[in-house]
C-alpha cells in the first residue's frame, strides 16, 4: 500500500487478509456480492480490507481471482494496549479470493503461516504459526506479504517452454514484501520494501487452501539498503497472437532514499520469459529526480496489445509547466527496450490538503487519502487475439475537489487511442456531473465493443470537520463503443448502498482509509468489477471527536476502540459483481 515523497506523500499502511473457506452470497443480475467473504464484521482491524484487484482466466472466464489488503490475520485492538491497533510484526496482509462459477460466489482459502488472528486480548499478542487467509509461503522464506495486490492470469508452458492456453492457466500475484526478521544476518533482501511475485503451481490446490498450490515468492525488484519499492503493476501477455505470448511484466516505483522522503524515484520495469521463475534485471523507464521542477512519479500500469506491444503508464509532472500529467512508454520487442516516455494527458489532481495525513484527502479533514493515478486497458482480443481492435484506454480521477454544494465536481476522465498510442482523443467524463468519483478503474472488452468503469462515489462535498456523515457508494457504468472507437453515452449498470466513510480507519486511528485504487476486468460480454465499500462500517463518535481534537490542537485522548466504538467500526469490505451491458 505504501509510500510517496514530496507532494505525493502518504502514510504507510499495510493491511492483511482473511481465512475460512466461506461461500459468498449468490449474485443476481445487476447486483453486487461480498468478495472478502472470510472477513469478520468485528473487531477492528481484522474486519478491514482495501485496494482490491481482480483477474479473469481468459481461457476459462468461470475462474476468477481477487486480491486485497486484508487484515484478518492481525491482532485485535483489544490485545495489549487497547488504544493501539498495530500491524502485528511478521503477519502478512495480501489477501486472496477465488470464484469458480464466473463470480456468482466467492471463497477465501485458509493456508498456514505466521498469524495473530487469535490474539483477541486483553493479553499482549504472541504471533505464531497457524491459519492465514493471506498468500502462503512468505513466512517460510523469511518474508512478509505487505499488500498492494496486482493479479493476472497467463498461459502455462509445456516441457519445452512453449506457452499455450491448452496447457492450462497460471495465476500471478504481485505485491510488496518486507523482511520477516530485522536481524541483518537473517534478512532475505536489502532495503525497506521489495516487490515479489508468487504464482500458482497447481491452481486447484491453491483454490483449496493448500500451501503447495503456490510457488515461493520471487523478489523481482533489485534492492539496496536504502530502497523502498512501491506501487507495483503486473501484467501477462495473454493473447496467443503475440510473439511474446506468456511473457510476464512488472513495474514499480523505486524510492531510493526512504530516510530523505523517498527521492529520487524512477519507474522500474522487469520481465519474465519463463512463467515467473526468473526475472530480468530492471530497466529504468523514467527520470529519477524529484524536486520542485521535475516532481515525482506514481501509479505505474502495464498492458499489452495483440501484436505483443508493451505499454507502461504512470502519473508524473510536466517539467515545463509543473502540472501533473499521465506518461506513456512503449516496447515493441517484448519489454527489452522502450521508446522515450511522452506526456499523453494533463491532470488536475483530486483532493484537498488534509493536515491529518499530510497529503490530499477526498472527503475532508482526517478523511480518506486519494490520488489521480492512471487506470489502463487494451482491447487485445485475449485469449487468441482474434477480433482485437487494440484500442487503448486510460482514465483517472480529475479535480478540482469542491468544498461546498456549488461548483463542479471531480470527474472520472477517460481518453482513448486507436493507433497504438500515437494520438489520443480528448478526455470525456464517464461519470454523471452529480457524482464525485474516486479511484475509477476502467476496462475495455477484448473485442473493443464496450468500455466500463467502476468507482467509489461520494455524495457530499469535501468537509472541514468530522461532525457530519460522509456517504459513499460503489458504482459501475458502461458505454458501447462504435466502429470508429468512440464510446457512446454512459449508463449505470449498478449503484450500490451507501455507507459513512468516517467508519473507515487507518490502523493509527487518526484518519479514514480506503487505499489507492479499485479494479475491473472485462470479457467480450461482461465486466467483473471490485471496489472498496463502507456499507457495513459504523461511524464511531469517539473517533470523530479524537480526530477533530488532533486537528484543532486541543486535548486529544486516544479512544479504546473496543470499549468506545460500535462493533463494526472500521469494517470496510470488498464488494463486486459481474455486470452485462444492455444492447
Amino acid at each position: 500500500m505504501a509510500h510517496v515523497p514530496r507532494g505525493w506523500r502518504t502514510t504507510l499502511v499495510l493491511p492483511v487478509v482473511a481465512s475460512l473457506a466461506i461461500a459468498g452470497t449468490a449474485l443476481a443480475a445487476g447486483s453486487a456480492t461480498l468478495i472478502s467473504v472470510g472477513s469478520p464484521s468485528t473487531p477492528f482491524s481484522q474486519n478491514k480490507q482495501n485496494e482490491p484487484a481482480i483477474a479473469i482466466d481468459p481461457a476459462n472466464p468461470n475462474i476468477m481471482a481477487a486480491g486485497s489488503n486484508d487484515e484478518i490475520d492481525l491482532e485485535s485492538c483489544a490485545a495489549g494496549d487497547p488504544t493501539t491497533c498495530p500491524f502485528t510484526p511478521g503477519v502478512g496482509v495480501s489477501g486472496i479470493y477465488f470464484s469458480q462459477d464466473g463470480g456468482t460466489s466467492w471463497a477465501q482459502p485458509t493456508y498456514t503461516g505466521w498469524t495473530a488472528r487469535d490474539c483477541a486480548g486483553p493479553a499482549k499478542c504472541v504471533p505464531h504459526e497457524g491459519s492465514i487467509g493471506t498468500l502462503p509461503n512468505y513466512y517460510e522464506n523469511g518474508l512478509v506479504s505487505d499488500g498492494d495486490p496486482m493479479l493476472a492470469f497467463g498461459p502455462l508452458p509445456d516441457s519445452s517452454g512453449h506457452f499455450s492456453w491448452n496447457n492450462g492457466a497460471r495465476l500471478y500475484y504481485g505485491n510488496l514484501t518486507s523482511n520477516f526478521s530485522s536481524v541483518r544476518s537473517e534478512t532475505a533482501f536489502r532495503g525497506y520494501e521489495a516487490v515479489a511475485v508468487s504464482y500458482t503451481l497447481d491452481l486447484t490446490k491453491a483454490m483449496n487452501g493448500e500451501n503447495t498450490g503456490w510457488s515461493s515468492p520471487v523478489v523481482v525488484s533489485r534492492q539496496n539498503a536504502a530502497l523502498f519499492s512501491d506501487k507495483d503493476g503486473l501484467w501477462v501477455d495473454n493473447a496467443s497472437s503475440s510473439p511474446y505470448f506468456g511473457n510476464v511484466y512488472e513495474c514499480n516505483v523505486a524510492f531510493r532514499s526512504l530516510g530523505r522522503g523517498g527521492a529520487p524515484e524512477p519507474v522500474m520495469f522487469s520481465r519474465s520469459t519463463d512463467a515467473g521463475s526468473t526475472w530480468s534485471g530492471q530497466i529504468q523507464l523514467s527520470a529519477a529526480t524529484d524536486n520542485n521542477q521535475t516532481g515525482g512519479r506514481q501509479g505505474c500500469q502495464i498492458r499489452t496489445d495483440s501484436h505483443g506491444g508493451v505499454f507502461v503508464f504512470w502519473e508524473g509532472t510536466n517539467v515545463k509547466t509543473g502540472q501533473s500529467v499521465q506518461y506513456m512508454t512503449r516496447s515493441f520487442n517484448g519489454g527489452m527496450t522502450f521508446d522515450q516516455p511522452r506526456i499523453i494527458a494533463a491532470v488536475v489532481d483530486v483532493g484537498r490538503f488534509d493536515p491529518a495525513t499530510d497529503r490530499a484527502s477526498f472527503d475532508g479533514v482526517a478523511g480518506a487519502r486519494t490520488d489521480s493515478f492512471p487506470s489502463v486497458d487494451i482491447a487485445n482480443g485475449a485469449p487468441t487475439g482474434t477480433g482485437a481492435t487494440n484500442e487503448i484506454v486510460i482514465g483517472w480521477s480529475n479535480g478540482v475537489t469542491p468544498t461546498g454544494s456549488s461548483g463542479t465536481n471531480e470527474q472520472a476522465l477517460v481518453q482513448w487511442s486507436t493507433n497504438g498510442g500515437t494520438t489520443w482523443s480528448t478526455p470525456v467524463n464517464a461519470a454523471p456531473a452529480t457524482d464525485r468519483p474516486d479511484f475509477p478503474a476502467f476496462a475495455i472488452a477484448p473485442d473493443g465493443s464496450h468500455l466500463y468503469v467502476t468507482y467509489d462515489n461520494f455524495l457530499q462535498p469535501w468537509q472541514g470537520d468530522t461532525s457530519q456523515p460522509r456517504l459513499m457508494q460503489g458504482v459501475v457504468r458502461s458505454a458501447a463503443i462504435g466502429t470508429d472507437g468512440v464510446p457512446g453515452s454512459w449508463s449505470d449498470l449498478f449503484r450500490g448502498p451507501t455507507g459513512d466513510n468516517r467508519g473507515s480507519s487507518q490502523n493509527g486511528l487518526t484518519a479514514g482509509f480506503l487505499g489507492d485504487y479499485n479494479s475491473a476486468m472485462a470479457t467480450d460480454t461482461s465486466v467483473a468489477a471490485v471496489w472498496n465499500d463502507v456499507q457495513n462500517a459504523a461511524d464511531c463518535s469517539a473517533i470523530d471527536t479524537y480526530r477533530q481534537a488532533l486537528l484543532d490542537g486541543t486535548t486529544a485522548t486516544v479512544p479504546d476502540v473496543v470499549a468506545d466504538c460500535p462493533d463494526t467500526f472500521g469494517n470496510t469490505d470488498i464488494y463486486g459483481g459481474v455486470f452485462t451491458p444492455g444492447p
